[in-house]
Protein backbone atom coordinates (compact mmCIF):
# COMPACT_ATOMS: atom_id res chain seq x y z
CA UNK A 1 0.00 0.00 0.00
CA UNK A 2 2.65 2.36 0.57
CA UNK A 3 4.23 1.74 -2.63
CA UNK A 4 1.23 2.13 -4.51
CA UNK A 5 0.70 5.66 -2.62
CA UNK A 6 4.05 6.60 -3.46
CA UNK A 7 3.33 5.92 -7.37
CA UNK A 8 0.30 7.77 -6.94
CA UNK A 9 1.77 10.71 -5.85
CA UNK A 10 3.77 10.58 -8.43
CA UNK A 11 1.15 10.50 -11.11
CA UNK A 12 -0.49 13.28 -9.58
CA UNK A 13 2.81 15.32 -9.70
CA UNK A 14 3.49 15.08 -13.13
CA UNK A 15 0.07 15.08 -14.09
CA UNK A 16 -0.27 18.80 -12.40
CA UNK A 17 2.71 20.01 -14.03
CA UNK A 18 1.15 20.44 -17.87
CA UNK A 19 4.25 22.49 -18.65
CA UNK A 20 6.66 20.94 -18.22
CA UNK A 21 5.77 16.88 -19.58
CA UNK A 22 2.84 15.54 -22.11
CA UNK A 23 0.85 12.69 -21.19
CA UNK A 24 0.30 9.75 -23.16
CA UNK A 25 -2.68 7.38 -22.29
CA UNK A 26 -1.86 3.62 -22.41
CA UNK A 27 -4.12 0.82 -21.80
CA UNK A 28 -5.46 3.02 -19.25
CA UNK A 29 -3.12 1.68 -16.98
CA UNK A 30 0.69 2.89 -17.99
CA UNK A 31 1.12 6.78 -18.13
CA UNK A 32 4.87 7.90 -20.04
CA UNK A 33 6.53 10.93 -19.05
CA UNK A 34 8.52 12.78 -22.01
CA UNK A 35 10.44 15.68 -21.24
CA UNK A 36 10.21 18.87 -23.53
CA UNK A 37 12.44 21.56 -21.49
CA UNK A 38 14.92 18.84 -19.87
CA UNK A 39 15.36 15.34 -19.02
CA UNK A 40 13.32 14.84 -15.45
CA UNK A 41 15.82 12.36 -14.33
CA UNK A 42 19.73 12.40 -13.72
CA UNK A 43 21.83 10.75 -16.11
CA UNK A 44 24.14 9.85 -13.22
CA UNK A 45 20.99 7.82 -11.56
CA UNK A 46 20.66 6.49 -14.83
CA UNK A 47 23.28 6.60 -17.39
CA UNK A 48 22.22 3.51 -19.88
CA UNK A 49 18.54 4.94 -20.82
CA UNK A 50 17.76 6.99 -23.57
CA UNK A 51 14.31 7.38 -23.19
CA UNK A 52 12.49 8.29 -20.09
CA UNK A 53 11.24 5.52 -17.08
CA UNK A 54 7.79 4.19 -17.29
CA UNK A 55 5.92 5.13 -14.60
CA UNK A 56 2.92 2.11 -13.57
CA UNK A 57 0.28 2.20 -10.94
CA UNK A 58 -1.72 -0.70 -9.59
CA UNK A 59 -4.08 -0.68 -7.31
CA UNK A 60 -4.26 -3.08 -4.45
CA UNK A 61 -7.36 -4.74 -5.24
CA UNK A 62 -5.77 -5.65 -8.99
CA UNK A 63 -2.88 -8.27 -7.12
CA UNK A 64 -3.62 -12.00 -7.24
CA UNK A 65 -2.47 -13.28 -4.35
CA UNK A 66 -2.25 -17.10 -4.65
CA UNK A 67 -2.83 -18.98 -1.03
CA UNK A 68 -0.43 -21.90 -0.61
CA UNK A 69 -1.74 -25.67 -0.02
CA UNK A 70 -1.64 -26.99 3.47
CA UNK A 71 0.73 -29.32 4.49
CA UNK A 72 -0.97 -31.95 6.10
CA UNK A 73 2.46 -32.22 7.94
CA UNK A 74 3.22 -30.45 10.86
CA UNK A 75 7.50 -30.92 10.39
CA UNK A 76 9.60 -30.02 7.52
CA UNK A 77 10.90 -32.92 5.68
CA UNK A 78 14.50 -32.86 4.83
CA UNK A 79 15.14 -34.77 1.11
CA UNK A 80 17.58 -37.31 1.22
CA UNK A 81 19.98 -35.63 -1.03
CA UNK A 82 20.12 -33.05 1.52
CA UNK A 83 20.37 -34.90 4.79
CA UNK A 84 23.09 -35.01 7.39
CA UNK A 85 24.91 -38.30 7.69
CA UNK A 86 25.31 -39.75 10.93
CA UNK A 87 28.71 -39.56 10.98
CA UNK A 88 30.43 -36.32 10.01
CA UNK A 89 33.49 -36.38 7.37
CA UNK A 90 36.95 -36.89 9.18
CA UNK A 91 38.15 -33.51 7.95
CA UNK A 92 35.45 -31.25 9.32
CA UNK A 93 35.96 -29.93 12.72
CA UNK A 94 33.70 -31.29 15.39
CA UNK A 95 31.04 -28.42 15.98
CA UNK A 96 31.19 -28.47 19.63
CA UNK A 97 31.27 -25.91 22.22
CA UNK A 98 34.61 -24.62 22.65
CA UNK A 99 35.29 -25.72 26.00
CA UNK A 100 35.14 -28.93 24.98
CA UNK A 101 38.09 -28.27 22.52
CA UNK A 102 41.39 -29.51 22.97
CA UNK A 103 43.78 -26.65 23.85
CA UNK A 104 45.85 -26.21 20.89
CA UNK A 105 49.43 -27.53 21.58
CA UNK A 106 52.41 -28.12 19.45
CA UNK A 107 52.99 -31.83 18.83
CA UNK A 108 56.52 -33.11 17.96
CA UNK A 109 56.83 -36.88 16.36
CA UNK A 110 59.90 -37.89 15.11
CA UNK A 111 59.93 -40.53 12.33
CA UNK A 112 62.34 -43.93 12.11
CA UNK A 113 64.19 -41.99 9.71
CA UNK A 114 64.91 -38.84 11.17
CA UNK A 115 61.99 -36.73 9.79
CA UNK A 116 60.73 -34.48 12.86
CA UNK A 117 56.76 -33.84 12.24
CA UNK A 118 55.47 -30.68 14.34
CA UNK A 119 51.84 -29.70 14.17
CA UNK A 120 49.28 -27.93 15.72
CA UNK A 121 45.56 -28.27 15.21
CA UNK A 122 43.85 -24.51 15.37
CA UNK A 123 40.72 -25.75 14.11
CA UNK A 124 40.67 -23.98 11.19
CA UNK A 125 38.64 -24.29 7.63
CA UNK A 126 42.33 -23.52 6.27
CA UNK A 127 44.97 -25.76 6.70
CA UNK A 128 48.63 -24.27 5.94
CA UNK A 129 51.19 -27.54 5.46
CA UNK A 130 55.42 -26.79 5.03
CA UNK A 131 58.21 -28.46 4.90
CA UNK A 132 61.73 -27.10 6.37
CA UNK A 133 65.08 -28.15 4.78
CA UNK A 134 68.38 -28.02 6.65
CA UNK A 135 70.50 -25.98 3.86
CA UNK A 136 70.59 -21.99 3.31
CA UNK A 137 72.95 -19.88 1.25
CA UNK A 138 75.61 -21.04 3.93
CA UNK A 139 76.23 -24.13 2.45
CA UNK A 140 77.26 -22.43 -1.12
CA UNK A 141 80.72 -23.07 -2.82
CA UNK A 142 82.21 -21.51 -6.11
CA UNK A 143 83.35 -25.03 -7.10
CA UNK A 144 81.57 -28.35 -5.39
CA UNK A 145 82.81 -32.13 -7.06
CA UNK A 146 79.61 -33.88 -8.42
CA UNK A 147 81.05 -37.58 -6.33
CA UNK A 148 78.43 -39.84 -8.09
CA UNK A 149 80.11 -37.95 -11.52
CA UNK A 150 83.40 -36.09 -11.12
CA UNK A 151 81.81 -33.07 -12.66
CA UNK A 152 82.90 -29.52 -10.95
CA UNK A 153 80.19 -27.32 -10.65
CA UNK A 154 79.48 -24.04 -8.81
CA UNK A 155 76.37 -23.64 -6.20
CA UNK A 156 77.04 -19.78 -5.58
CA UNK A 157 73.60 -18.37 -5.48
CA UNK A 158 71.80 -21.69 -6.34
CA UNK A 159 69.36 -21.09 -3.43
CA UNK A 160 68.01 -18.13 -4.75
CA UNK A 161 67.60 -19.66 -8.26
CA UNK A 162 65.75 -22.90 -6.16
CA UNK A 163 63.68 -20.20 -4.26
CA UNK A 164 61.91 -19.14 -7.78
CA UNK A 165 62.10 -22.65 -9.31
CA UNK A 166 59.86 -24.10 -6.43
CA UNK A 167 56.52 -25.47 -7.75
CA UNK A 168 57.38 -25.93 -11.79
CA UNK A 169 58.08 -29.00 -13.53
CA UNK A 170 57.73 -32.11 -11.64
CA UNK A 171 58.03 -36.14 -12.55
CA UNK A 172 54.28 -36.28 -13.08
CA UNK A 173 53.42 -33.02 -13.88
CA UNK A 174 54.62 -29.45 -15.77
CA UNK A 175 54.39 -26.15 -14.12
CA UNK A 176 51.65 -25.24 -15.59
CA UNK A 177 49.74 -28.72 -14.52
CA UNK A 178 50.65 -28.08 -10.57
CA UNK A 179 49.34 -24.48 -10.81
CA UNK A 180 45.86 -25.25 -11.87
CA UNK A 181 45.88 -28.24 -9.77
CA UNK A 182 46.14 -26.00 -6.93
CA UNK A 183 44.05 -23.72 -8.13
CA UNK A 184 41.44 -25.90 -8.31
CA UNK A 185 42.04 -27.14 -4.19
CA UNK A 186 41.92 -23.68 -3.04
CA UNK A 187 45.69 -23.43 -2.32
CA UNK A 188 48.23 -21.05 -2.63
CA UNK A 189 51.78 -21.66 -2.35
CA UNK A 190 55.31 -20.09 -1.55
CA UNK A 191 58.89 -20.69 -0.96
CA UNK A 192 61.57 -18.87 0.73
CA UNK A 193 65.54 -19.46 1.31
CA UNK A 194 67.75 -17.81 3.97
CA UNK A 195 70.97 -18.45 5.03
CA UNK A 196 70.15 -21.83 6.96
CA UNK A 197 67.39 -23.10 6.22
CA UNK A 198 65.50 -23.09 2.83
CA UNK A 199 61.22 -23.83 3.50
CA UNK A 200 58.43 -25.24 1.05
CA UNK A 201 54.73 -24.42 2.33
CA UNK A 202 51.05 -24.43 0.80
CA UNK A 203 47.93 -22.82 1.96
CA UNK A 204 45.13 -24.99 0.96
CA UNK A 205 41.43 -25.60 2.15
CA UNK A 206 40.93 -28.31 4.86
CA UNK A 207 39.11 -31.20 2.70
CA UNK A 208 42.05 -30.62 0.56
CA UNK A 209 44.96 -30.70 2.17
CA UNK A 210 46.02 -34.74 1.32
CA UNK A 211 46.33 -33.56 -2.38
CA UNK A 212 48.14 -30.21 -2.02
CA UNK A 213 50.40 -32.17 0.45
CA UNK A 214 51.30 -35.06 -2.12
CA UNK A 215 51.98 -31.67 -4.80
CA UNK A 216 54.37 -30.41 -2.26
CA UNK A 217 56.71 -33.73 -1.44
CA UNK A 218 57.13 -34.04 -5.35
CA UNK A 219 57.98 -30.67 -5.57
CA UNK A 220 60.66 -31.21 -3.26
CA UNK A 221 61.91 -34.81 -3.97
CA UNK A 222 61.37 -35.14 -8.10
CA UNK A 223 61.75 -31.95 -9.78
CA UNK A 224 62.26 -31.76 -13.57
CA UNK A 225 65.07 -29.20 -13.27
CA UNK A 226 65.22 -28.20 -16.81
CA UNK A 227 67.31 -25.63 -18.80
CA UNK A 228 64.73 -23.39 -20.12
CA UNK A 229 63.15 -22.89 -16.46
CA UNK A 230 66.75 -22.10 -15.58
CA UNK A 231 67.51 -19.44 -18.11
CA UNK A 232 64.19 -17.80 -17.19
CA UNK A 233 64.54 -18.16 -13.78
CA UNK A 234 67.78 -16.25 -14.24
CA UNK A 235 66.45 -13.55 -16.46
CA UNK A 236 64.31 -12.52 -13.43
CA UNK A 237 67.14 -12.62 -10.36
CA UNK A 238 68.94 -10.50 -13.43
CA UNK A 239 65.94 -8.14 -13.06
CA UNK A 240 65.94 -8.48 -9.15
CA UNK A 241 69.65 -7.66 -8.79
CA UNK A 242 68.86 -4.56 -10.66
CA UNK A 243 65.98 -3.55 -8.54
CA UNK A 244 67.27 -4.69 -5.26
CA UNK A 245 66.28 -1.97 -2.32
CA UNK A 246 68.47 -0.23 -0.78
CA UNK A 247 67.89 -1.94 2.42
CA UNK A 248 68.66 -5.44 1.17
CA UNK A 249 71.97 -4.33 -0.20
CA UNK A 250 72.67 -2.80 3.61
CA UNK A 251 72.03 -6.04 4.91
CA UNK A 252 74.02 -7.69 2.92
CA UNK A 253 76.92 -5.47 3.80
CA UNK A 254 76.55 -5.64 7.28
CA UNK A 255 76.80 -10.03 6.73
CA UNK A 256 79.62 -9.48 4.74
CA UNK A 257 81.34 -6.98 6.81
CA UNK A 258 80.56 -8.40 10.32
CA UNK A 259 81.82 -12.37 9.20
CA UNK A 260 84.46 -11.17 6.90
CA UNK A 261 87.00 -13.73 5.23
CA UNK A 262 89.55 -16.08 6.94
CA UNK A 263 92.88 -16.91 5.76
CA UNK A 264 91.74 -15.52 2.12
CA UNK A 265 88.28 -17.50 2.38
CA UNK A 266 84.66 -16.43 2.39
CA UNK A 267 83.44 -17.54 5.84
CA UNK A 268 79.78 -18.98 5.71
CA UNK A 269 77.67 -16.33 7.27
CA UNK A 270 79.66 -13.82 5.46
CA UNK A 271 79.00 -14.94 2.09
CA UNK A 272 75.73 -13.04 0.05
CA UNK A 273 72.88 -14.42 0.26
CA UNK A 274 71.15 -12.90 -3.19
CA UNK A 275 73.18 -14.06 -6.69
CA UNK A 276 75.24 -12.04 -7.66
CA UNK A 277 75.82 -10.60 -11.13
CA UNK A 278 79.55 -12.55 -11.01
CA UNK A 279 78.18 -15.75 -9.56
CA UNK A 280 75.18 -15.84 -12.15
CA UNK A 281 76.38 -17.08 -15.53
CA UNK A 282 77.87 -19.87 -13.79
CA UNK A 283 74.16 -21.28 -12.62
CA UNK A 284 73.33 -24.38 -14.51
CA UNK A 285 70.59 -26.79 -13.66
CA UNK A 286 73.27 -29.49 -12.78
CA UNK A 287 74.41 -26.64 -10.18
CA UNK A 288 71.00 -27.49 -8.45
CA UNK A 289 71.33 -31.45 -8.83
CA UNK A 290 74.29 -31.26 -7.46
CA UNK A 291 73.41 -28.81 -4.34
CA UNK A 292 70.23 -30.97 -3.75
CA UNK A 293 71.98 -34.47 -3.82
CA UNK A 294 74.62 -32.95 -1.61
CA UNK A 295 72.24 -31.47 1.54
CA UNK A 296 68.16 -32.91 0.65
CA UNK A 297 68.78 -36.20 -0.57
CA UNK A 298 70.71 -38.11 1.72
CA UNK A 299 69.60 -36.45 4.54
CA UNK A 300 66.06 -37.08 5.94
CA UNK A 301 67.24 -35.76 9.45
CA UNK A 302 67.62 -32.43 8.06
CA UNK A 303 63.57 -32.06 7.06
CA UNK A 304 61.09 -30.72 9.36
CA UNK A 305 57.39 -31.05 8.11
CA UNK A 306 55.10 -28.96 9.81
CA UNK A 307 51.70 -27.99 9.79
CA UNK A 308 48.49 -26.12 11.47
CA UNK A 309 44.65 -26.50 11.14
CA UNK A 310 45.27 -29.80 10.76
CA UNK A 311 45.20 -33.03 13.24
CA UNK A 312 48.77 -34.47 14.31
CA UNK A 313 48.00 -37.75 13.14
CA UNK A 314 46.79 -36.89 10.15
CA UNK A 315 49.96 -34.93 9.34
CA UNK A 316 52.36 -37.58 10.20
CA UNK A 317 50.69 -39.99 8.13
CA UNK A 318 51.28 -37.45 4.84
CA UNK A 319 54.56 -37.45 6.17
CA UNK A 320 55.15 -40.70 6.14
CA UNK A 321 53.87 -41.67 2.87
CA UNK A 322 56.13 -38.63 1.02
CA UNK A 323 59.26 -38.81 3.17
CA UNK A 324 59.45 -42.25 5.44
CA UNK A 325 60.80 -44.03 2.49
CA UNK A 326 64.38 -41.93 2.10
CA UNK A 327 67.35 -43.16 4.18
CA UNK A 328 70.33 -41.69 5.31
CA UNK A 329 74.20 -42.12 3.76
CA UNK A 330 76.29 -40.55 5.96
CA UNK A 331 79.16 -40.14 3.91
CA UNK A 332 77.33 -37.63 1.08
CA UNK A 333 75.00 -36.00 4.29
CA UNK A 334 77.95 -35.33 6.44
CA UNK A 335 77.92 -31.89 8.15
CA UNK A 336 78.93 -29.04 5.89
CA UNK A 337 78.26 -26.36 8.65
CA UNK A 338 81.26 -24.98 9.42
CA UNK A 339 80.74 -22.33 12.56
CA UNK A 340 81.32 -18.85 11.29
CA UNK A 341 83.68 -16.33 13.36
CA UNK A 342 82.87 -12.58 14.43
CA UNK A 343 85.71 -10.62 12.68
CA UNK A 344 83.69 -7.20 12.36
CA UNK A 345 84.41 -4.37 9.48
CA UNK A 346 83.31 -1.66 7.33
CA UNK A 347 81.71 -2.55 4.19
CA UNK A 348 80.68 0.78 1.84
CA UNK A 349 78.49 0.58 -1.55
CA UNK A 350 78.49 3.66 -3.55
CA UNK A 351 75.67 3.29 -6.53
CA UNK A 352 75.03 5.92 -9.05
CA UNK A 353 72.81 8.79 -8.56
CA UNK A 354 68.92 8.11 -9.84
CA UNK A 355 67.97 9.04 -13.29
CA UNK A 356 64.58 10.28 -12.04
CA UNK A 357 65.29 13.13 -10.44
CA UNK A 358 61.91 13.40 -8.82
CA UNK A 359 62.90 10.34 -7.18
CA UNK A 360 64.30 11.64 -3.50
CA UNK A 361 67.34 9.35 -2.58
CA UNK A 362 68.84 8.35 0.67
CA UNK A 363 71.83 7.80 2.36
CA UNK A 364 71.23 4.48 4.47
CA UNK A 365 73.70 4.06 7.58
CA UNK A 366 73.49 0.79 9.99
CA UNK A 367 75.70 -0.17 12.68
CA UNK A 368 75.77 -3.32 14.62
CA UNK A 369 77.47 -5.48 17.49
CA UNK A 370 77.22 -9.14 17.74
CA UNK A 371 75.44 -11.04 19.77
CA UNK A 372 74.34 -14.49 20.54
CA UNK A 373 72.72 -17.23 18.47
CA UNK A 374 69.47 -18.92 18.56
CA UNK A 375 70.55 -21.17 21.16
CA UNK A 376 72.19 -18.09 23.13
CA UNK A 377 70.36 -17.20 26.50
CA UNK A 378 70.65 -13.40 25.64
CA UNK A 379 67.98 -14.08 22.95
CA UNK A 380 65.36 -12.66 24.43
CA UNK A 381 67.06 -9.93 26.50
CA UNK A 382 68.15 -8.93 22.90
CA UNK A 383 64.77 -8.93 21.18
CA UNK A 384 63.46 -6.78 24.27
CA UNK A 385 66.48 -4.41 23.95
CA UNK A 386 65.26 -4.00 19.93
CA UNK A 387 61.68 -3.84 20.88
CA UNK A 388 62.55 -0.95 23.55
CA UNK A 389 64.70 1.04 20.53
CA UNK A 390 62.03 0.28 18.67
CA UNK A 391 61.58 3.33 15.28
CA UNK A 392 60.65 3.03 12.20
CA UNK A 393 60.22 5.10 9.32
CA UNK A 394 59.43 8.88 9.72
CA UNK A 395 55.83 8.39 8.08
CA UNK A 396 54.16 6.15 9.95
CA UNK A 397 50.52 5.82 10.40
CA UNK A 398 49.44 4.05 13.69
CA UNK A 399 49.63 4.53 17.22
CA UNK A 400 52.20 2.81 20.66
CA UNK A 401 51.23 -0.34 19.19
CA UNK A 402 53.46 0.52 16.02
CA UNK A 403 56.30 1.70 18.14
CA UNK A 404 55.72 5.25 18.62
CA UNK A 405 56.44 5.67 22.08
CA UNK A 406 59.48 3.82 21.21
CA UNK A 407 63.18 5.46 22.00
CA UNK A 408 64.31 6.24 18.56
CA UNK A 409 60.92 7.33 18.15
CA UNK A 410 60.89 10.10 20.49
CA UNK A 411 64.93 11.16 20.28
CA UNK A 412 65.37 10.75 16.42
CA UNK A 413 62.58 10.87 14.32
CA UNK A 414 60.66 13.37 16.31
CA UNK A 415 63.78 15.46 17.45
CA UNK A 416 65.11 15.68 13.46
CA UNK A 417 63.72 16.93 10.64
CA UNK A 418 66.38 15.12 7.96
CA UNK A 419 65.76 11.82 9.74
CA UNK A 420 64.02 9.65 7.17
CA UNK A 421 64.07 6.40 9.31
CA UNK A 422 65.48 4.78 12.70
CA UNK A 423 65.34 1.30 13.46
CA UNK A 424 66.82 -1.45 15.59
CA UNK A 425 67.16 -4.83 14.02
CA UNK A 426 68.50 -8.04 15.12
CA UNK A 427 69.62 -11.14 12.78
CA UNK A 428 70.37 -14.09 14.59
CA UNK A 429 72.03 -17.73 13.03
CA UNK A 430 73.00 -21.07 14.75
CA UNK A 431 76.29 -19.64 16.03
CA UNK A 432 75.99 -16.50 16.09
CA UNK A 433 74.00 -12.76 15.49
CA UNK A 434 73.82 -9.18 15.29
CA UNK A 435 72.19 -6.40 16.61
CA UNK A 436 72.19 -2.59 15.45
CA UNK A 437 70.55 0.24 14.79
CA UNK A 438 69.51 1.41 10.91
CA UNK A 439 69.22 4.78 9.80
CA UNK A 440 68.41 6.84 6.57
CA UNK A 441 68.54 10.48 5.55
CA UNK A 442 69.61 12.79 2.57
CA UNK A 443 73.20 12.64 1.50
CA UNK A 444 74.61 15.70 3.15
CA UNK A 445 73.22 14.65 6.99
CA UNK A 446 75.40 11.31 6.81
CA UNK A 447 77.34 12.34 9.22
CA UNK A 448 74.51 13.73 11.36
CA UNK A 449 72.95 10.33 11.08
CA UNK A 450 75.95 8.43 12.00
CA UNK A 451 76.78 10.36 14.98
CA UNK A 452 73.42 10.37 16.42
CA UNK A 453 73.20 6.43 16.17
CA UNK A 454 76.29 6.27 17.60
CA UNK A 455 74.90 8.75 20.85
CA UNK A 456 72.24 6.22 21.25
CA UNK A 457 74.39 3.11 21.77
CA UNK A 458 76.81 5.44 24.08
CA UNK A 459 73.29 6.02 26.60
CA UNK A 460 72.68 2.30 26.21
CA UNK A 461 76.18 1.81 27.91
CA UNK A 462 75.79 4.91 30.55
CA UNK A 463 71.95 5.58 31.42
CA UNK A 464 70.12 2.76 32.72
CA UNK A 465 66.48 2.01 31.15
CA UNK A 466 63.84 3.59 33.00
CA UNK A 467 60.94 1.40 34.61
CA UNK A 468 58.75 2.70 32.23
CA UNK A 469 60.37 1.75 29.00
CA UNK A 470 61.10 -1.73 29.73
CA UNK A 471 57.62 -2.34 31.00
CA UNK A 472 56.53 -0.95 27.64
CA UNK A 473 59.03 -3.00 25.93
CA UNK A 474 58.60 -6.19 27.22
CA UNK A 475 54.39 -5.90 26.82
CA UNK A 476 54.73 -5.14 23.04
CA UNK A 477 57.32 -8.41 22.96
CA UNK A 478 54.54 -10.56 24.57
CA UNK A 479 51.87 -8.81 22.02
CA UNK A 480 53.95 -9.49 18.89
CA UNK A 481 54.89 -12.74 20.14
CA UNK A 482 51.27 -13.56 20.60
CA UNK A 483 50.21 -12.15 17.50
CA UNK A 484 52.32 -14.44 15.59
CA UNK A 485 50.74 -17.25 17.14
CA UNK A 486 47.37 -16.28 15.77
CA UNK A 487 48.19 -16.56 12.42
CA UNK A 488 49.17 -19.66 10.33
Amino acid sequence: LNLCTMMNAVVRSVVRCPSRCRLRHSNGRHFAAQAQQQIPYSENEFPDRREAPIISRTKAADVVVTSKPQSNSQHRVIPSTRSIGVERPAHIPPNVPIDSLEIPETKITTLSNGVRVGSMETYSQVSTVGVLLDFGSRHELEQYTVPSTNKTVSTAGVNHLMELLAFNSTKNYDGTEIRNILETLGGATFAQSSREQMMYCVDVLRPNVNEAFNLLGETIQSPIVQEIEVEEMKQVIMFQTMDMMPQVLMGEGLQLAAYGPMDGKLQQLGRPHFCTAEALPNLTADSVHAFREQHLLNNPEGIVVSGSGISHDALVELAEANFGHMTSNKSDSAKTTIPSIYTGGEYRLQTEPSPHSAKEEFTHIAVAFEVGGWHSLDLVPTCVLQTLLGGGSSFSAGGPGKGMYSRLYREILNRHRWAESAEAFTSFHAESGLWGISGSCPPQFGREMATTIVQQFDKLANDFVTDEELDRARNMLKCNVLTQLESR
